[in-house]
């Protein structure tokens, strides 16, 4: 979500390594710069302007340590208030009431409320242990209620029915009254979204929260809407009580307005940011983890738990000494490796998390396209074990073969054979440490989580 503006904050942090002390006066090109950067990343301007004002004064005043450079004290200037300004840390649910607990989500149609539900849903599930209920009150959408009733299957968790002949207000009654029959922890209401904000869509939301009086209000907004996204949360905090934000699509094209403008315009936290369209693409937002990300230093931790999650480390830890051993990185690997990426949420977010590895993320995400695996796949399953092991050995005759029994064209397989010979270049690089030892540390060796050059999961 941050690549533009990592890429011009990483140009600008560089320009004043060199400089002997930090004063008013040398740091006021990469202040400048550092205002442009922002709001071409769509941060809102009063933002903008409240942050280069606080930077600027610890900057010039007397925090600069002995032991750090001048360019390192810059740095840990604009990451501290980076994070001060999305929040100082993860701001947890609040779940602290007579079960079930209820959340209730508010959000503009499209800004993908009904999956982020159902994401939130299974992450209690799973995390917290949580017994959950979903609801939809969005009566005006039939579709929507059958959908949240799809993804409340895949959840895994309970779905209570309503349909578009009864009152919002109604299906919030009985859906609480339910929940208590069934000892259920948290209650989950989906309301309406409306393509713009109106008179009748706040009444309704106002008249759902007095009903269901939850310990949860969630606003669900498009990361991809920049500042306009601060701007429709502050709305919808004006006419009631949010208690926190999610940002969805963080993992598309956006340029991280929201998440550096939604909490200063609100005065409420970003809790979860939604990545990638899977039931499982939610995480919890780190405002230390967020800050590190934008400046290209990585984060770490959020990898770790990636890892130890969604990684197979018996897959990981045979790789990994597999390239140690100099072995070569052939198709049947590289299509495990694909696997295991898409399990991450894709390379491109895989490699966001990285620490030093701006210039890297660039042409590794674009070596990949996350959305075209299927059919990368298809056409490796349509090799013969000798030819993904030897794919020297495709010749006109195979590649043919191949694609008719993927459905693919030449085309679709020879780059894919690209992409596999760069990655194999990569992996050659990495056979004596770096990528492959800190995969194989983080995602190979059981319970051991190691800082970066220790180890990343079978890459």
């Amino acid at each position: 979500m941050f690549e533009n503006l990592t890429d011009r904050l990483s140009q600008t942090l560089r320009s004043i390594t060199g400089k002997a002390k930090l004063t008013e006066e040398n740091i006021q090109d990469s202040l400048r710069e550092v205002r442009r950067a922002l709001l071409e990343a769509d941060v809102a301007l009063p933002v903008v302007q409240e942050f280069v004002d606080k930077v600027k004064f610890r900057a010039v005043g007397q925090e600069v340590s002995k032991s750090l450079t001048p360019g390192q004290a810059f740095l840990k200037i604009v990451q501290a208030e980076l994070q001060a300004l999305m929040g100082d840390s993860n701001e947890a649910l609040n779940l602290s009431a007579t079960p079930p607990a209820v959340i209730l989500m508010a959000g503009l149609q499209g800004a993908g409320k009904t999956t982020t539900v159902a994401k939130l849903a299974l992450w209690l599930k799973n995390t917290q242990k949580k017994t959950v209920m979903v609801a939809s009150a969005d009566v005006y959408r039939p579709a929507a209620i059958k959908q949240l009733e799809t993804l409340a299957g895949e959840a895994g968790v309970t779905f209570f029915p309503s349909d578009a002949s009864q009152k919002p207000e109604d299906i919030a009654r009985q859906a609480i009254a339910e929940a208590k029959k069934q000892f259920i922890d948290v209650l989950f209401i989906d309301t309406a979204g409306r393509l713009a904000i109106d008179e009748e869509m706040m009444a309704e939301i106002k008249s759902l929260h007095s009903v269901s009086n939850p310990v949860e209000t969630l606003f669900v907004v498009d990361a991809m809407t920049g500042q306009d996204a601060a701007n429709t949360a502050k709305a919808f905090n004006d006419a009631m009580p949010l208690t926190g934000v999610i940002l969805t699509k963080a993992d598309g094209d956006a340029r991280g307005g929201a998440a550096l403008s939604v909490r200063h315009i609100t005065g409420k936290p970003i809790k979860f940011m939604g990545v990638g369209e899977k039931i499982d693409g939610l995480e919890a937002f780190h405002p230390d983890r967020v800050a590190s990300r934008i400046l290209g230093m990585g984060d770490v931790l959020s990898l770790i738990e990636d890892v130890e999650k969604k990684v197979d480390k018996e897959k990981a830890e045979r790789l990994a000494k597999k390239i140690k051993r100099g072995q070569r990185f052939d198709l049947q690997d590289f299509k495990e490796q694909l696997q295991q990426m898409q399990n991450m949420g894709g390379m491109a977010n895989m490699l966001d998390k990285m620490p030093g590895l701006s210039n890297a993320q660039k042409s590794a995400a674009g070596m990949v396209d996350d959305k075209s695996f299927s059919r990368m796949e298809a056409i490796i399953n349509s090799m013969t074990l000798k030819e993904r092991r030897r794919p020297e050995l495709l010749n006109g005759s195979r590649k043919r073969r191949i694609t008719m029994g993927s459905g693919s064209s030449i085309q679709d397989l020879n780059r894919l054979l690209k992409q596999h010979k760069q990655m194999q270049k990569v992996m050659k690089k990495m056979k004596g440490g770096g990528m492959a030892n800190m995969m194989r540390g983080l995602g190979g060796l059981g319970g051991g989580m190691k800082p970066p050059g220790g180890g990343f999961p079978g890459m």
